[in-house]
């Protein structure tokens, strides 16, 4: 028996193959929409920029940075050769600190943003794919987030739960994934309405399969803009949580050296280096998550006419 080949002599690719080149191509393409949004690469390099500090942090700065007893310089040092950044309360080098917190700060970010995202996409396709009473409980739960103020909700839990890292992440996620639900669930119905749907329910797609292989793989490029968008709101909100008291005591992030400026009485007293540097990290990655977010929407959207 021989085995068909292509006019170029070549047998044709297997199923697998093709659909990894198809893969491939779309990155391709993707990428080279991305990089023509002057702002989106800006941001993407900032990023990157912010990920190898913190992968690095052990190296540059050593996992002791963050010792009381052992603190290098005296108490609220002002910038100097020695420590560029000047010194905390304790005596520590803040530019270590910033550094170390760095980690901290985007691990948290990140994590919440996930189980922001996967909780609102489980619930907006769901919701979009089975409709009925189900589709309507959702919805007014979902509503219910939504009209509630999500910082204050974050602080009830954080208050009532033991003061860790695990429970910011719960805090944040699990009261942000409203918008995201939404999002999801309107993209749903648009998907479900096309013609392969009703072909894979007539050969008997069931319910799963439908969702998974047609449905997920469709809202997907919404859910990556929405948690590039998410991310930067959680690292703001895990901030806010560290600064009102609410963060885990024994690390170190952004968020955590605000609270200790605060309670050093930093503002009053003019130590600006003890305010400044966290700020400046915390505004500068949420603002490159911002713009990598609306790139990644302008390049699946381009109908939304986002500035470059």
């Amino acid at each position: 028996m021989t085995t068909e080949t292509s006019a170029t002599g070549k047998a044709p690719a297997s199923p697998r193959a093709l659909a990894r080149q198809r893969r491939r191509a779309s990155v391709a393409r993707f990428w080279r929409q991305y990089r023509t949004h002057r702002a989106g690469v800006a941001g993407l390099v900032a990023l990157a920029l912010f990920a190898l500090l913190a992968l690095a942090a052990p190296l540059l700065v050593g996992s002791d940075v963050s010792n009381v007893t052992d603190a290098p310089g005296s108490p609220l040092q002002s910038p100097s050769g020695e420590f560029p950044l000047g010194t905390d309360q304790f005596g520590r080098d803040l530019l270590g600190l910033v550094v170390w917190g760095s980690r901290v700060s985007l691990l948290v970010g990140l994590l919440a943003a996930v189980l922001s995202v996967a909780i609102g996409t489980l619930i907006g396709v769901t919701a979009g794919h089975f409709r009925g009473w189900y589709a309507t409980v959702m919805m007014r739960i979902t509503d219910w987030f939504l009209v509630m103020p999500t910082l204050v909700l974050a602080i009830a839990l954080a208050t009532v739960m033991s003061r860790s890292l695990t429970t910011i992440v719960v805090a944040i996620g699990v009261t942000t994934w409203p918008t995201t639900a939404r999002l999801v669930r309107a993209q749903t119905l648009a998907v479900e309405t096309r013609p392969y749907i009703e072909r894979a329910k007539a050969l008997g797609g069931g319910h799963w399969h439908i969702m998974s292989r047609h449905v997920l793989p469709n809202v997907m490029p919404l859910v990556l803009a929405q948690t590039t968008l998410i991310i930067s709101s959680a690292i703001l909100a895990e901030a806010t949580l560290a600064f009102l008291g609410l963060g885990d005591p024994t690390v170190v992030s952004w968020g955590g050296l605000l609270q200790d400026a605060r309670e050093a009485g930093a503002v009053s007293a003019g130590h600006w280096w003890y305010l400044v540097p966290p700020g400046i990290a915390i505004a500068v990655v949420a603002l490159a998550f911002t713009l990598c977010g609306r790139a990644v929407e302008s390049v699946l959207n381009p109908r939304l006419g986002v500035s470059r």
